[in-house]
C-alpha cells in the first residue's frame, strides 16, 4: 500500500519523468540495428556457420549473388560487369570476359559452361561481396548494382532478398501497427464505459513500448521479426492490465469518497492480481532464451522486458494519467455495451459437464489438425513474399532461364589433388537435382597448370587453405528434396575431405530446420514447467497448476 500511495502522491513527477524518458528512448530506437537475416542466429559452432566464417576470412568474401542480364550485347555486359566491380564492397564479378577476351566468340566455350551462364536471351554474372549477407554495406551495394544495371538486370540471392525484405518491413510496419491501434481503440470505445479512457490506455502503453524498443539499444541489434512483433504483442499483452486497473478504480470509487484513496486501493489490488499473471507471461518469453537458435533469445528478452515495463507502466504512469485527467474521464463516461453476464455465468456453471464432454470430443481432431499443420511449416521466406518484389522476379528468371533454384558452396582443402577434386565433382553432379558443379577443374580442366590460370579466377576459387566450388541446384531452399540432396553432397564431400564444408543458403536453412525442431520442444517443456511452478507458488496449490495448464494446452 505504501507503493500505491507514493504513486498517487508523486503522480505529476512520474508523468514528467515518463515524458522525459521518451527522448533517450527514441534515440535508442534509431540507434538499434535491425537484422533481417535469420541464418545469422544459428549456433556459431555449426559447420555451415564456421564455413561462412572461413569464406570471409580466407577469401575475403561473404555474400554472393547471380545477376541475370537480358537482351544486352556482350560489350555492354562487359562494361556493366566493370561498373559493378567498381561499386563499394563488390569483391569480384565473374563473367565470360574473366576467362577470355570478348572478341573471342562465347560459343567456343564448352557447351556445359556456355549453357550454365547463358540462355536464349540472357546471360549471368556471378558477384561476390567482401561483406556478409545481411550487412548494411551489402544491402547498399545491392541497391547500387540495381541502380547501375537498370531494368534489363535482375539481382538474385539471399542478400537481395534481405534488402527487399528490409524495405518491405519498413514500409508496412507502421501500417499494421496503426491497424492494431485503431482496432484496439474501436473495441475499447464500444465495450468500455468511457469515450476518453481508451486513448489514455494507448498513451501509457505507447510510452512503455517506446521505452522497451529504446532499451534494445543495449542489445546492439534485434531481429526484424522481434521488431515486427514486439509493439503489437506488448500492446495486446499489457492492455489487460490497464483494463483491470480501470475497473478496479471504478469499483473502489464506490467505497472511497476521495479519488486518490480509491486509486491507491486500485493500484494495490491490481498489483496483487497482475503480478502472478505477468510472471507467468515473462516465464513463457524467457523460455525462448533456451533456444540454441539465438533469435529465440532475442525475442524472449525483448518481450519479457516489454511485459515487465507494461506492468510497471500500468501501476505508475497509467494511474498518474487517470488522476490528472479524472474530471474529463468522469464527464465522458457512457454505458458499456457488454450486457450483464450473471445469467450466462450461472447457466455455464450449471451445465459444466457438457463443456467437459464437448472439449473431450474435440481433442482428437484438434490433435490431428495440429500434427498436420506442423507438417506444413515452411522455412523459405520467399514463399511468403509478394511476387512482384524485385528479388522474386530475379529468382523466377533464374529458375526459368537457367533452371537454378539454389546455389551451394563447397570449401575443400587446397591440398586435395586436382584429380581427386575432379572425381568428387563428377560424383556430385550425379546427385539428383544438381545441375552443375563449378570449380577450377570444371572451368579450366585438371590438365591446365595453375600458373596459366588468370589471377582474377584463381583468387576467387582458391586460397592457400581452401578451394571453392559452386553447386547449382534445381531444388528450392528449405524443400525436402534439397534436404536429401545436401545430405548426399555432404557424404560425398566427407569421403574425399573430412574437413570440407558445404555452405550457403540451403545448407544453413536445413540446419535452421533441424535446430528449431529441437528448440521448439525444449521451449515447450521449459515454459510448461516454469509456469507450473509459478502457479503453484502464487496460488499455493498443487492441483490448480495441472488444471490451468491442461486447459491452456
Amino acid at each position: 500500500m505504501r507503493f500505491a500511495k507514493a504513486v498517487v502522491k508523486w503522480r505529476v513527477p512520474i508523468l514528467i519523468a515518463a515524458v522525459l524518458l521518451m527522448i533517450p528512448s527514441v534515440l535508442g530506437i534509431v540507434g538499434t540495428r535491425i537484422n533481417y537475416d535469420m541464418l545469422t542466429y544459428l549456433p556459431e559452432d555449426m559447420e555451415t556457420v564456421v564455413g561462412q566464417g572461413e569464406l570471409m576470412e580466407d577469401f575475403g568474401k561473404g555474400a554472393f549473388s547471380f545477376i541475370i542480364v537480358e537482351d544486352m550485347k556482350p560489350k555492354d555486359v562487359a562494361a556493366l560487369k566493370e561498373k559493378i566491380e567498381g561499386i563499394d564492397h563488390v569483391d569480384t564479378a565473374l563473367w565470360y570476359d574473366s576467362l577470355a577476351d570478348i572478341s573471342v566468340p562465347m560459343e567456343l566455350l564448352p557447351d556445359s559452361i556456355y549453357d550454365e551462364f547463358n540462355s536464349e536471351n540472357s546471360t549471368m554474372i556471378a558477384v561476390f561481396f567482401d561483406t556478409s549477407t545481411s550487412s548494411d554495406l551489402t544491402m547498399q551495394a545491392i541497391r547500387e548494382i540495381r541502380k547501375a544495371a537498370g531494368e534489363q538486370c535482375f539481382v538474385s540471392g539471399l542478400s537481395a532478398m534481405v534488402t527487399d525484405l528490409k524495405d518491405l518491413c519498413e514500409r508496412e510496419e507502421p501500417i499494421y501497427v496503426g491497424i492494431a491501434v485503431v482496432l484496439a481503440c474501436v473495441v475499447m470505445l464500444l465495450f468500455l464505459d468511457s469515450w476518453l479512457v481508451p486513448f489514455v490506455f494507448l498513451a501509457s502503453i505507447a510510452m512503455m513500448i517506446i521505452l522497451n524498443l529504446g532499451t534494445n539499444y543495449f542489445m546492439g541489434e534485434i531481429s526484424y521479426i522481434t521488431k515486427a512483433l514486439s509493439a503489437v504483442l506488448q500492446l495486446a499483452v499489457t492492455m489487460d492490465y490497464s483494463i483491470f486497473l480501470w475497473h478496479s478504480y471504478n469499483e473502489q470509487q464506490t467505497k472511497f469518497s476521495d479519488n486518490k484513496e480509491a486509486m491507491a486501493a486500485a493500484i494495490k489490488e491490481t498489483l496483487t492480481s497482475v503480478v502472478g499473471s505477468s510472471v507467468t507471461t515473462v516465464a513463457g518469453f524467457i523460455a525462448l532464451c533456451f533456444m540454441s537458435f539465438t533469435m529465440g533469445e532475442d525475442l524472449g528478452i525483448v518481450m519479457a522486458k516489454g511485459v515487465i515495463l507494461g506492468v510497471l507502466g500500468c501501476v505508475t504512469v497509467l494511474p498518474a494519467m487517470l488522476l490528472v485527467l479524472d474530471k474529463p474521464l468522469q464527464k465522458t463516461k457512457h454505458r458499456s455495451l457488454i450486457p450483464n453476464m450473471h445469467g450466462f455465468a450461472k447457466g455455464a456453471v450449471r451445465i459444466f459437464p457438457v463443456f467437459l464432454i464437448a472439449f473431450a470430443l474435440v481433442i482428437p481432431p484438434a490433435c490431428y489438425g495440429y500434427s498436420k499443420t506442423n507438417d506444413e511449416v515452411y522455412y523459405n521466406l520467399a514463399d511468403s513474399l509478394p511476387e512482384d518484389m524485385a528479388y522474386m522476379i530475379a529468382n523466377s528468371k533464374l529458375s526459368e532461364d537457367f533452371d537454378i533454384a539454389s546455389t551451394h558452396m563447397v570449401l575443400v582443402s587446397a591440398d586435395l589433388s586436382p584429380k581427386a577434386i575432379k572425381n568428387m565433382t563428377d560424383e556430385m553432379e550425379k546427385v539428383d537435382g544438381v545441375k552443375y558443379v563449378l570449380g577450377l577443374e570444371s572451368v579450366i580442366g585438371p590438365r591446365v597448370p595453375q600458373e596459366m590460370i588468370p589471377q582474377s579466377i584463381l583468387s576467387v576459387l582458391k586460397s592457400d587453405k581452401w578451394e571453392l566450388l559452386l553447386i547449382n541446384s534445381r531444388y528450392k531452399v528449405a524443400s525436402e528434396e534439397v534436404g536429401r540432396q545436401i545430405d548426399e553432397l555432404n557424404a560425398i564431400l566427407k569421403k574425399y575431405d573430412s574437413g570440407g564444408m558445404l555452405i550457403g543458403e540451403a545448407p544453413c536453412t536445413k540446419d535452421l530446420i533441424d535446430v528449431t525442431s529441437r528448440d521448439f520442444q525444449v521451449v515447450n517443456f521449459i515454459s510448461v514447467i516454469a509456469i507450473f511452478i509459478i502457479i503453484a507458488l502464487v496460488e499455493k496449490s498443487i492441483s490448480l497448476p495441472f488444471i490451468l495448464i491442461a486447459v491452456i494446452e
